[in-house]
């Protein structure tokens, strides 16, 4: 098996063994397990170079260092491991002992294309520890393994990191590749169902391999005055290890390109893929840029005795692998005796130093998530090999046909094998797939701590796992995070805009993205009780919202009661009518010999002070608490009382016009001269009214109610009229009968008589009806208990106008004037 990464020429391993080859510069570390060599390439990708051997410009040792990252490498190295070993024939392999039936390759997913062009047509299984790479064609597919977890579970990881820590306005830099293109429309339109907007979304300048880096660096100027300039305090960075590389330039970025721009920090959120890498010209550079970073990684434990083993690497040691010497060189700033060194050779190497005495960010002595994929994925060949081998040795027609022979000719059917394995590696993770090929494991949510002395520690502060319960899907213990120093330790915002507190709600700017919107309060009646509220909502009927328009309170109930002064003032007034229509009675009862009661038909004037006096006291029925009884008797009672009022006024008026038509010689008039007359007036106006109130009741009576609209803050017990038709049927009843009743008194006010009852009726009906004309706007205009209490006052009002209009005159000759109360005086005039 072989392990292929950029710009690294794979050896050919014996079938008992896994040997790795190495690209340049690469950090690598060796676990021995077994027959087996377990390889775990840390993934920071450390490139450094002596300044005394090579004394080149910085850019210069830019493009020597980035070339490493260059896919036609790859290409190079796959064609390669087809040839016999030491010899460049590709497809001729004489050394059957050293013929390879697998490659372990990463972590940039560009690579996968230029590897899979030559070994796909041997169907060599290819094991990948990084990005994975976008293949339209499904046949193609079967011959890739992932060793990394699925990358859409890490877009579902960063939106719930985003979700949990409330950040919508958030920035994007990838790189100019299809799987980060695949991540961009993946990410955007779910994102976007979750409230997320990109400040931006740019692309990092496609690296250069020219010595033109200059432009390069120019190019990501402009992406990183976007960041700058973006309100934005959260930036997605979707790369590769390379990447890395710029934004450590970071803080010295305005020193290549000679402008400069107030700088603020930012969150970076790196991916899985993204591990840390350094050149050689930034062993010396600031790291705080990287300060606060959240990053995920792919969820690993502790490998037992792998720093023991790092302890004892030395390049003595590894007689056949010229690259460590290259990295102890550069690592350690010194170099092996050799013999076209100069006198300027520098401090010479010793092959002693010691790994764990290097700064960290020269060299990290714990396993990255990348360099775990590529122990499982070294364990996942040996548990294939050791299962296809089991099965394929009990059924071999002969036995002479060895193992180095059945792998040549049937390594192929190794990707069956891959598929299906579950173990548990030597720290006790299980690793196995799903139905899908992909890896059945998660991501570990870590935060980046930059000391002053520039050395870091990742602390891990969540977890991110997709085989987990809804409620444990994504954990992270925020108090535990590190931010960047401009945030004093306060969990910073991203946001288009502050956020709309309770009593508003959103509304969307136009021409912006939905996350930039304005605050506006709640229309009347209507509450928000939640930030960034999308609409208020009404409270429920028995509720009402506060001044605040944030919170629902609930309403009192309330009606017109005797405990209430205008309740109390209401009942008094009706009391106090009563009592003088009482006495007003009794005077005309006592005096009704007199000539001037009996000349105003006492009987009509009982009958109509006796409805007046009811009239008064029926207003009793619209105070208190409303119930069944009381909403039945209310109208019906109050609609027949005033009818029977005002026809006796139409009866005395009439009679009065008729009595004086039938003094004329010859007058047809003297056969309706009477009280027959009168008492049929009263009859007949009464009986229609009763009888409308009688229809009333039983096609829709009147019942107790509950307004909980009128009024906003309470809710007022009522009698419901039931129909509004009937009841505006009886006032109009009423209405008709007060026109005919001034119509009358009207044209015969001016009769001769000393005691004319007309021109008194004629006042009294002006009264009644300027009262209940202003009725009706004021009732329609006045809401809960306010509109029972404008009855009442025009109930008494009415009834004290017919009451004072037409007996204070009488009342006044009858007590204070009686000489006046002579027959003579009747007949005076």
């Amino acid at each position: 098996m072989a392990v292929l990464l950029p710009g690294l020429t794979c050896l050919t391993p014996q079938i008992n063994a896994c040997a790795v080859g190495k690209p340049p510069l690469m950090k690598h570390k060796y676990f021995l397990s077994g027959d087996f060599i377990i390889a775990g390439i840390l993934s920071q990708f450390y490139m450094i170079s002596d300044p005394v051997r090579f004394r080149k410009h910085p850019s210069e040792e830019l493009v020597d260092e980035l070339i490493y990252f260059m896919a036609r490498w790859t290409y190079l190295a796959s064609m390669q491991l087809l040839s016999t070993r030491g010899r460049f024939i590709p497809n001729y392999k004489c050394d059957a002992k050293d013929r390879a039936i697998s490659v372990i390759a990463g972590p940039n997913s560009h690579i996968y294309p230029y590897m899979a062009n030559a070994l796909n047509v041997y169907k060599m299984p290819q094991l990948i520890y990084g990005s994975s790479p976008t293949i339209d064609d499904k046949i193609q597919t079967v011959f890739f393994h992932r060793f990394f977890p699925n990358g859409d579970q890490q877009i579902v990881g960063i939106l719930h990191l985003l979700l949990h820590l409330k950040w919508t306005w958030i920035g994007l830099i990838s790189q100019p590749d299809e799987s980060e293109k695949r991540f961009i429309q993946d990410a955007i339109t779910l994102y976007s169902q979750e409230g997320i907007c990109f400040a931006f979304v740019e692309e990092l300048a496609k690296e250069t391999f020219s010595n033109n880096v200059l432009s390069v660096l120019t190019d990501f100027h402009k992406t990183y005055m976007i960041i700058m300039k973006s309100i934005a305090n959260v930036i997605i960075l979707y790369c590769e290890n390379q990447s890395t590389i710029f934004f450590r330039m970071l803080p010295y970025i305005e020193q290549f390109v000679g402008t400069s721009i107030e700088r603020t920090d930012k969150v970076w959120i790196m991916p899985a893929q993204m591990e840390f890498t350094s050149l050689g010209l930034q062993r010396t550079m600031d790291m705080h840029a990287f300060n606060g970073v959240i990053s995920f990684i792919v969820s690993s434990k502790e490998i037992s005795g792998f720093n023991k083993f790092l302890q004892m690497r030395n390049p003595t040691s590894e007689t056949e692998d010229h690259l460590m010497s290259v990295f102890w060189e550069q690592a350690f700033e010194c170099s092996f005796p050799k013999d076209k060194l100069g006198e300027d050779a520098g401090m010479l190497c010793t092959g002693e130093e010691k790994l764990e005495k290097l700064p960290k960010s020269v060299y990290d002595t714990s396993m990255s998530g990348q360099s775990y994929c590529i122990y499982n994925a070294v364990y996942g060949v040996a548990h294939a090999l050791q299962a296809m081998l089991s099965l394929k040795s009990k059924h071999r027609a002969r036995p002479e046909v060895g193992k180095e022979t059945l792998l040549t000719q049937k390594a192929w059917q190794l990707h069956h094998y891959l598929r299906t394995i579950s173990f548990n590696n030597t720290a006790g993770q299980k690793i196995s797939f799903n139905e899908n090929g992909d890896l059945e494991t998660g991501f570990d949510v870590i935060n980046w701590v930059i000391f002053p002395n520039e050395t870091f520690v990742k602390v891990k502060v969540g977890k991110f796992d997709p085989t987990a319960s809804p409620d444990k899907l994504f954990t992270i213990s925020a108090q535990d995070i590190t931010w960047p120093a401009m945030f004093n330790q306060v969990q910073p915002l991203s946001v288009c805009n502050d956020n709309c507190y309770s009593g508003t709600r959103k509304r969307k700017i136009e021409g912006k993205p939905f996350c930039c919107y304005d605050c506006i309060p709640c229309a009347k009646g209507k509450i928000s009780n939640q930030m960034d509220a999308v609409d208020c909502f009404q409270c429920s009927e028995e509720h009402y919202p506060n001044k605040a328009q944030n919170l629902c309170i609930l309403k009192t109930t309330t009606f017109l009661s005797y405990s209430e002064p205008l309740g109390i003032t209401l009942a008094t007034a009706s009391l106090f009518f009563s009592f003088i229509t009482t006495l007003v009675l009794g005077i005309f009862i006592k005096e009704q010999d007199t000539p001037i009661v009996k000349a105003n038909n006492r009987n009509l004037t009982y009958i109509l002070l006796i409805a007046l006096l009811l009239s008064f006291l029926c207003s009793l029925l619209f105070i208190g608490r409303p119930d069944q009884m009381k909403c039945l008797l209310q109208q019906s009672a109050f609609g027949i009382i005033f009818s029977i009022a005002l026809s006796c006024i139409l009866g005395k008026t009439t009679i009065v016009v008729i009595a004086f038509m039938a003094t004329k010689p010859g007058s047809k008039m003297r056969k309706w001269v009477g009280n027959r007359l009168a008492k049929s007036i009263i009859v007949s106006c009464s009986i229609a009214q009763f009888t409308i109130c009688i229809v009333w009741l039983a096609i829709s009576p009147p019942f107790p109610d509950l307004d909980t609209h009128s009024m906003a803050e309470e809710i007022v017990l009522e009698c419901n009229e039931g129909s509004a038709i009937m009841f505006y049927l009886v006032l109009g009843f009423m209405g008709f009968l007060a026109s005919i009743s001034f119509t009358v008194a009207f044209l015969a006010r001016r009769l001769p008589d000393s005691f004319n009852e007309a021109k008194f009726i004629t006042f009294s009906m002006l009264v009644f009806c300027s009262v209940w004309i202003s009725f009706v706007p004021t009732y329609l205009s006045t809401k809960g208990k306010y509109m029972v209490a404008v009855e009442i006052f025009s109930i008494l009002a009415s009834a004290a106008g017919l009451l004072g209009c037409i007996f204070f005159p009488k009342c006044y000759i009858i007590i204070f004037r009686p000489d006046l109360n002579t027959k003579g005086q009747l007949i005076k005039k």
